[in-house]
């Protein structure tokens, strides 16, 4: 089921979430509607929290990227069968130069700015069935799990920017509150009046 993305200005979006435990009711039915979600956006990776749920779990399925022939063979081979829920994860290191890549959010329709990210990450979470994992990601994908993860952490990328673009995107993220925006995705607004 496709459930609406909540934007910009809910104070879900702010909140640290929480973990869950294996008996957390219908988790299954939960992880298959966000990636219906996000597949219904266009995305490539959705947190609980933009579903209005303040809970440690992320989707990322990175198959879109695969066919950006600026990476090498080796990332899109790796991008291609890339899809993964996280439960409760918990980044461990972030490692190397910070490089800046253009990021978007379906919480945030129609704003894509560089963000500064570092291109490793080691990371702990649990799969669907409850088995812990420490894995190493690097490049694009290491940045799309860092880009979900802040959102548990109630960090959106638009923290990151500088104070000069946070001031000229300020009034376009408070449109984006009352419902004016252009999403092509089914949302919800914290101060759209009627709604």
């Amino acid at each position: 089921m496709i459930l609406p993305i909540v934007a910009y200005g809910d104070p879900v979006l702010r909140k640290k979430a929480a973990p869950i435990t294996q008996d957390y009711l219908k988790l299954d039915e939960l992880i298959a509607n966000m990636f219906e979600t996000m597949y219904g956006a266009s995305g490539v990776g959705l947190a609980a929290p933009q579903i209005g749920k303040a809970i440690r779990i992320f989707v990322v399925d990175a198959t879109p990227f695969a066919d950006d022939e600026d990476l090498s063979e080796e990332e899109q081979a790796q991008l291609k069968t890339f899809k993964k829920a996280f439960i409760n994860p918990e980044i461990i290191e972030e490692t190397g130069d910070e490089w800046a890549f253009s990021e978007g959010c379906l919480s945030i329709p129609g704003i894509n700015e560089d963000v500064f990210r570092c291109p490793n990450i080691k990371i702990k979470y649990q799969d669907q069935d409850f088995k812990e994992h420490v894995e190493k990601f690097d490049g694009l994908l290491a940045r799309v799990i860092q880009h979900e993860y802040d959102h548990i952490e109630g960090i959106l990328f638009t923290d990151k920017l500088s104070s000069l673009k946070k001031r000229i995107i300020k009034s376009k993220l408070a449109g984006i509150s009352k419902g004016k925006t252009n999403a092509d995705y089914r949302m919800r607004f914290p101060e759209k009046k009627g709604r």
